[in-house]
């Protein structure tokens, strides 16, 4: 393909050379204790599911210890198309993560959720983000994307701060959820996994994260909800989805003693305090994360659609003062404090004007007089014109062509998944989705047909959702 690789390393390593001379983030705040703080603060917070989601914790972990010159060397190889199987497996693996990075890289937000960022289900290994932050952020990425046979370098960014968190996925119950007379992996953890750890999330910021005070919800009980009991058989007469044996229509889904003992949450619900410097002293602003079930899957139950509910309900109460019912991991009680400013988070897997979900929901949470609305129906709701194009040229799915908003989808399956709500008290100037279309820049990042076995879209080249940010001046 007349790539020059030599070429590609000179411009990697002189890109490297600037910004340790200039600094590695002229536009965010990479602030650290003891500086000054700024006159004016401007912050951008984002939401990424990056579908890290591999077969193992330790794929992932190896992947991210793979050095700049171990990736190059594949990438070489990618480009002469000389490599083995097993090493182009791998290959294409560094180009989803160098793409991931690069759209980080290109957006700069200095708060960062990541979805399905596996971790080991107890988040005490931070081998795989310590991985990403100094081998995929801190160098270099290509703006026209991993792919692509020319490079322009992307300024690297840096996280002075980041958590792991525990998850449900994957963590085994010991009871027998679905029916079919074992108890295994992955349909018998309280959330979904082939392993206690897939499917997790972690946080990166360029601020202080107020680690003693943030508070964990993986414990809490659905069946402790308000208004929500334990699932039932309505999905009587389908022969694709016979009820199991000992179970008959109308009959209670969960047995007593798992229907006590069943999260709510189906990986972690979290409210992690940020501390940001101002001229005016420190402002705190809460980030509530969390990564619900899909709505889909169900066969004779609406387990999930109704599961989905509870997740997002949870921060509607939590932040409208209807929350005295929530207790965190601790056994601390309450929602968060009325005067509190936060962002909520996550790949919420609800659309508030379409799918399969219960759309009431989201849409509660989004036209909520604690949240901007600005930002999440008016002037500042995050678009893109990827979207659109997306939903025209087949790249996303043909059933959700007809979406009332193609400019607002936040992932190929033509849905508004992916949200970054603040509070109403948060002054809210721009927003985005990172999802270019074919006559804009880093294209190669979507799509590439020459990678994966998918054409070339969605998790083979980087992921199937979108990088979704908001601006915030303090």
């Amino acid at each position: 393909m007349g790539f020059n690789m030599k070429m590609f390393k000179t411009a990697a390593a002189l890109a490297v050379g600037v910004a340790l001379l200039t600094g590695c983030n002229d536009e965010t705040n990479n602030y650290y204790p003891g500086e000054p703080a700024p006159e004016t603060t401007d912050v951008r917070i984002g939401a990424y599911n990056l579908s890290f989601d591999r077969n193992t914790f330790e794929d992932l972990v190896a992947e991210m210890a793979l050095t700049v010159a171990e990736q190059d060397e594949l990438m070489e190889k990618w480009f002469d198309e000389s490599l083995s199987d097993e090493e182009l497996a791998v290959a294409e693996k560094v180009i989803q993560i160098r793409n991931v990075a690069a759209i980080i890289q290109t957006e700069r937000p200095a708060i960062l959720w990541m979805g399905e960022f596996n971790n080991d289900g107890t988040a005490e290994s931070q081998q795989a983000i310590q991985g990403f932050r100094l081998n995929y952020l801190t160098v270099p990425q290509n703006a026209l994307g991993s792919t692509s046979e020319e490079f322009e370098a992307l300024e690297p960014i840096q996280f002075g701060y980041f958590e792991n968190f525990a998850t449900n996925t994957g963590l085994l119950s010991g009871h027998d959820l679905n029916h079919d007379g074992k108890v295994a992996l992955p349909d018998d953890a309280w959330g979904f996994g082939f392993y206690h750890g897939q499917y997790a999330f972690s946080l990166l910021s360029q601020y202080p994260i107020d680690t003693d005070n943030i508070r964990t919800f993986q414990d809490f009980k659905w069946k402790d909800v308000p208004g929500e009991t334990n699932p039932t058989i309505i999905n009587c007469e389908d022969e694709n989805n016979p009820i199991p044996e000992g179970k008959a229509c109308g009959d209670e889904w969960y047995s007593a003693e798992a229907w006590a003992e069943k999260p709510m949450s189906s990986k972690n619900h979290v409210d992690a305090p940020i501390i940001i410097p101002t001229a005016d002293g420190d402002k705190v602003i809460h980030l509530l994360m969390s990564h619900p079930t899909p709505p889909i899957f169900d066969t004779v139950t609406e387990n999930n659609k109704l599961l989905n509910r509870a997740e997002i309900k949870f921060w509607d109460d939590y932040t409208s003062g209807e929350g005295s019912y929530i207790y965190d991991d601790e056994g601390n009680k309450g929602g968060i404090d009325s005067d509190a400013s936060f962002v909520i988070l996550g790949d919420l897997n609800a659309d508030p004007e379409s799918g399969d979900g219960y759309l009431d929901t989201i849409k509660d949470l989004m036209y909520s007089d604690q949240v901007n609305q600005l930002a999440t129906h008016g002037i500042y709701a995050p678009s893109s014109l990827g979207g659109p194009e997306c939903l025209s040229n087949g790249e996303c799915k043909e059933e959700n062509w007809g979406t009332k908003y193609p400019d607002l989808v936040t992932s190929t399956s033509g849905l508004r998944l992916d949200h970054v709500i603040p509070s109403s008290d948060l002054n809210v100037t721009d927003s985005g989705v990172f999802w270019p279309a074919t006559f804009e820049e880093g294209r190669l990042m979507m799509n590439d047909e020459r990678v994966g076995n998918w054409g070339g879209g969605g998790k083979s080249v980087s992921s199937d959702h979108r990088l979704v940010w908001i601006n915030v001046e303090l």
